[in-house]
């Protein structure tokens, strides 16, 4: 049993040829910036997503699709920064790499960390799509708020079934050399290995290679169009503007793709590694620090996301606005009726 689980552990997440030892904890350094990292995902994620997701339901003037695919991306970044990042910080961290929080969180945590991760990939590539159809062909009609529905109903559902076997997996493993440590993670049987790879490789085709394929050739699309394709007729000032406008927003968009290619690819390339050539982990002292500095890195795109589309194309000034303007009219509203009860009380009693 002890060998099986030995094996099984080789086949994800834990790469030991035996129990891990005591000195092989994460040096402070790499709590450090496992810490940091965590810390600005709660904040920066969790408050300019809420901020964000508050005004799009407050204001319907914000809804429109464009938006609503943000919002699916900030609310799958959301839930990682309120849900997962509190418990990732107590283990990594505060406990140095020891689980106390049961297995029924241990896999919720995973779970919903794998989940956020696809969708905000599919969200990303639905994006990519729309400004694709809106830019590319605009005599064409456009998502319309229902169909957006739908696709936000389709990428939550396949990144929830995509993501099943990542809860099932994930449990706790207690080493008798970890001075009782329990480590939370997945961990397949060794005679599910084959099983486990083609998973592994399919995530890295579906969830990746693909949509990054995908996403590139819809912008590189979109710039012909909007940069070396001559508009037929004269252009009006608005017409440039709008132009101008476009090409912001689609320049902003590739940046985001860019992020995520480079915030993601170390974590795919380590996966690999790791699932089809243990033996070059197995030679590295720091093996396991250096998965969990990759998976920081990872981590850190949702922080890139918030600032690009939160903070981009001036959504916080407008939110600003929204909230203020709201908050001086109900001033407002407040002081007309206080004064009217005040007069009301005041001419009462010469009334009588």
């Amino acid at each position: 049993m002890a060998d099986s689980r030995n094996q099984s552990l080789e086949n994800i997440y834990f790469w030991f040829e035996e129990d891990p030892k005591p000195s092989e904890n994460i040096p402070f350094m790499v709590r450090l910036f496992i810490g940091v990292t965590l810390v600005c995902v709660i904040l920066i994620c969790g408050g300019g997503n809420l901020f964000f997701i508050l005004n799009l339901v407050m204001y319907k003037n914000m809804q429109n699709v464009t938006n609503i695919l943000i919002a699916n991306l900030a609310v799958s970044d959301l839930l990682v920064a309120v849900i997962c990042c509190p418990f990732e910080i107590d283990y990594y961290v505060v406990r140095e790499q020891s689980w106390a929080f049961g297995h029924i969180i241990c896999s919720s945590v995973i779970y919903l960390r794998m989940l956020s991760l696809y969708v905000s990939t599919n969200a990303l590539l639905a994006i990519a799509i729309d400004r694709y159809l809106v830019i590319v062909h605009p005599l064409k009609p456009r998502m319309k708020l229902q169909t957006a529905c739908g696709v936000l109903f389709l990428i939550w559902s396949s990144a929830t079934v995509i993501a099943a076997p990542t809860a099932y997996f994930a449990t706790e493993a207690v080493f008798d050399s970890s001075g009782g440590k329990v480590f939370c993670g997945q961990i397949w049987p060794a005679d599910r290995a084959l099983y486990y790879k083609s998973y592994s490789f399919f995530l890295l085709a579906v969830e990746f290679v693909i949509p990054v394929f995908i996403m590139s050739m819809c912008y590189i699309r979109i710039s012909h169009e909007l940069w070396f394709k001559s508009l037929p007729g004269e252009q009006t000032q608005q017409l440039r503007g709008q132009l101008q406008a476009r090409k912001k927003s689609v320049l902003l968009l590739i940046a985001v793709l860019l992020a995520y290619v480079l915030c993601w690819s170390p974590f795919y390339s380590y996966a690999i590694v790791r699932d089809f050539f243990p033996g070059l982990l197995l030679r590295e002292r720091y093996a396991i620090a250096l998965y969990y500095i990759v998976e920081c890195i990872a981590i850190s795109n949702s922080i890139i996301n918030t600032l690009c589309f939160v903070t981009g194309k001036n959504q916080i000034k407008c939110c600003f606005k929204i909230l203020v303007n709201a908050w001086k009219k109900r001033t407002l509203s407040t002081k007309r009726h206080t004064m009217f009860k005040d007069c009301k009380s005041a001419v009462h009693p010469c009334a009588l």
